[in-house]
């Protein structure tokens, strides 16, 4: 019993939740934890504080979650209505099949637009070879050439990709799905461009300062300017599709 006279609540933290998916799931962040709880997909207990404590069960259903829209492109709704029937006892837990439909989801959006700055700081480094980043974005090798062409994709030195580079991959070739090329999408790297580098003129100046911090609180900086770009843009952009169809 706690002191207040209330059950302790044996469970684990949202971090260390993220740190049990972030092997499989590198992609995968507090936000996103948070969105799909919201969601109604998993329903974590709560410390007398309001802290949130997930039971293992809670780590499976968000494991499930995970790989149906990363494996299937399913849309919550659908995964939504197969974990409801697998908790009404129908056998559901098996490799769900994709919908017969174009528009799928990638990722969850959040109905608040705004990241977190976590969001933007570096986790662990995941590498993946050229053939690795065909297979998983399911596109071919002339696709590729082009997403690096128009500079949407970017090999490191050493001609590895990042776990980002599969979800632009993924995102771009769901895109073509609609009539949308690569070629089209090079004002969205034009203007990420312009974006990064005004918050590096901002960032500099505390990167150079001698002290031994500087780096932490650059890096800091840096991710919440980061986030508070994406919401301007996010928020400027769902403004004018608002105008284009006469919301």
């Amino acid at each position: 019993m706690t002191a207040a006279g209330r059950p302790q609540r044996d469970g684990l933290s949202i971090g260390a939740v993220l740190a049990q998916l972030r092997a499989d799931f590198p992609d995968v962040t507090i936000s996103k934890i948070r969105f799909l709880e919201s969601e109604g997909l998993v329903q974590p207990g709560r410390t007398p504080s309001g802290y949130r404590l997930f039971a293992p069960s809670d780590v499976e259903r968000l494991r499930f979650v995970l790989s149906a829209q990363r494996d299937h492109y399913l849309p919550l709704k659908v995964i939504k209505e197969q974990l409801d029937a697998a908790d009404r006892g129908a056998e559901h837990r098996s490799a769900p099949e994709r919908p017969p439909r174009k528009l799928v989801s990638l990722t969850a959006p959040s109905p608040d637009p705004t990241p977190a700055p976590a969001d933007f700081a570096p986790g662990r480094e995941i590498r993946v070879t050229r053939e690795e980043l065909l297979a998983k974005a399911e596109i071919d090798a002339t696709t590729l050439g082009e997403l690096q062409q128009y500079g949407l994709i970017r090999p490191g030195t050493a001609g590895f990709y990042d776990a980002d580079a599969v979800v632009v991959a993924r995102t771009v070739k769901a895109m073509t799905d609609y009539g949308i090329e690569p070629r089209h999408l090079r004002a969205f790297r034009a203007s990420a461009d312009r974006e990064v580098g005004l918050l590096e003129q901002i960032v500099t100046p505390v990167l150079r300062q001698r002290d031994a911090d500087a780096r932490a609180r650059a890096g800091e900086l840096a991710c919440e300017l980061a986030a508070l770009s994406v919401t301007l843009h996010t928020l400027l952009v769902k403004a004018g599709i608002k105008g284009v169809i006469g919301g």
